[in-house]
């Protein structure tokens, strides 16, 4: 017999608040976290705007010496596992530390590292990097740092499927628990990648919102007409997930089950989801069947909702092609909206967004929606937040690469 899973902790770090108080308030008010780049100059870019995170202080989560030594993104991971810590209750001197894991997902790891390290490479010559370079850069750092500092030696492992990541990393520790390898797990996704070369790159591609410099509060419209690209976000969010009977162990509250994964591939472009959302609908499809459940039992969709023309239209087709008629009985919403695209965080700050929805009866509006679009036709929940009984939602993340990740979560019963 399969073990039930639950989440009983939430560590959110993003661009409209962090921790749980924060993050909650900011999604019910549909507040903006969307404003001009201040980690650098962005005079000479076509896309001068970010969902960067306000007030963020490494030293208030890790020592200050260890955090010298770690890349932003690693920092915000650490602070988000132990906000998660902290807002579950759970004392880590009396679980057994060897069935105990983290899997924390990372879309490019740590390119703010990476981008100082190479300047002063060029400037003041090899000699002068540092001796951390390789261990801030790496993907896998934010999990094996949370392991180092929480003394945890099960499986810690990192993740990269782009902005699929942080779904991943739920949805994998989410099976390790029910299939009984570990007892609890740390899951979830964290990016920092702000910087000149990432935000160029990006540019580069096309993809960024650029007529918005001057408008920042206006500049991610998931759904709407007039979408114009993706606005980058950084962050994390972290869960923590415990098997059933440990949590009724010690009384956690139990904000919601995880009860389905699926997972798949498009194998069609390396950025281009394919045509229709074909695969997209066959990941969501994947999750329904995992949790045993029917398309109309689902009652709201976290969307990936990227609030460009390619996922906008391919998520709305693919969320026809699963529930048919109910598709219109559905309550579908954007974090990003609100957050800007977080890349590999965007998964576990979304989990933590429909973890409210199902929690606490309220879901989060998509902010700027304002002019409709041929055949973008769902309920995307406009601008305001809206009360409902949510027993079952979906959350979507789909990434370059063509990785799709789909978790359903359920409000606890017995």
């Amino acid at each position: 017999m399969k073990n039930r899973v639950v989440i009983t902790g939430i560590g959110p770090v993003t661009p409209i608040g962090i921790g749980k108080e924060n993050f909650f308030t900011a999604l019910k008010e549909g507040k903006n976290g969307i404003s001009r780049i201040t980690q650098f100059d962005p005079a000479e870019y076509a896309c001068q705007i970010a969902g960067e995170v306000k007030d963020f202080n490494a030293d208030d989560f890790i020592d200050k010496k260890e955090s010298k030594r770690m890349d932003k993104y690693t920092q915000f991971a650490f602070a988000a596992a132990k906000i998660a810590l902290e807002d579950s209750k759970l004392n880590l001197e009396t679980i057994n530390r060897d069935r105990a894991g983290i899997f924390i997902g990372n879309g490019i790891g740590g390119m703010q590292t990476l981008h100082n390290q190479y300047e002063k490479l060029f400037s003041k010559g090899p000699s002068k990097i540092s001796p951390f370079f390789i261990p801030m850069t790496i993907a896998n750092m934010a999990a094996g740092q949370i392991a180092i500092a929480f003394g945890i030696h099960g499986p810690a492992e990192s993740i990269v499927t782009a902005c699929a990541s942080g779904t991943n990393c739920i949805g994998d520790a989410f099976f390790a628990i029910q299939n009984g390898e570990v007892d609890l797990m740390f899951a979830g996704g964290t990016e920092a990648a702000i910087s000149p070369a990432g935000v160029a790159g990006f540019g580069s591609m096309k993809a960024l919102c650029t007529d918005h410099n001057d408008d920042p509060a206006h500049a991610s419209r998931p759904f709407d007409k007039n979408r114009s690209g993706f606005v980058m976000g950084e962050g994390a969010g972290v869960v923590l997930l415990e098997n059933l009977e440990s949590a009724k162990k010690r009384n956690a509250h139990i904000y919601a089950e995880i009860i389905g994964y699926g997972r798949n591939n498009d194998a069609y472009h390396i950025t281009t989801p394919a045509p229709n959302g074909e695969y997209q609908a066959k990941c969501m499809q994947l999750a329904l069947d995992n949790a045993g459940i029917k398309p109309e039992e689902i009652d709201y969709i976290n969307a990936h909702g990227t609030s460009t023309h390619f996922n906008d239209s391919g998520e709305t087709q693919a969320i026809k092609t699963v529930f048919g008629e109910h598709a219109y009985k559905l309550a579908v919403s954007s974090t990003k909206s609100m957050t800007g695209h977080m890349l590999g965080a965007a998964g576990g700050v979304e989990a933590i967004a429909t973890v409210m929805a199902i929690d606490e009866g309220i879901i989060h509006p998509t902010i700027n929606y304002e002019t409709p679009d041929e055949g973008l036709d769902l309920d995307y929940v406009p601008n305001k937040a809206r009360a409902a009984e949510v027993n079952i939602a979906m959350s979507n993340s789909f990434g370059f690469g063509g990785h799709n990740a789909c978790i359903v979560l359920k409000k606890f019963s017995d």
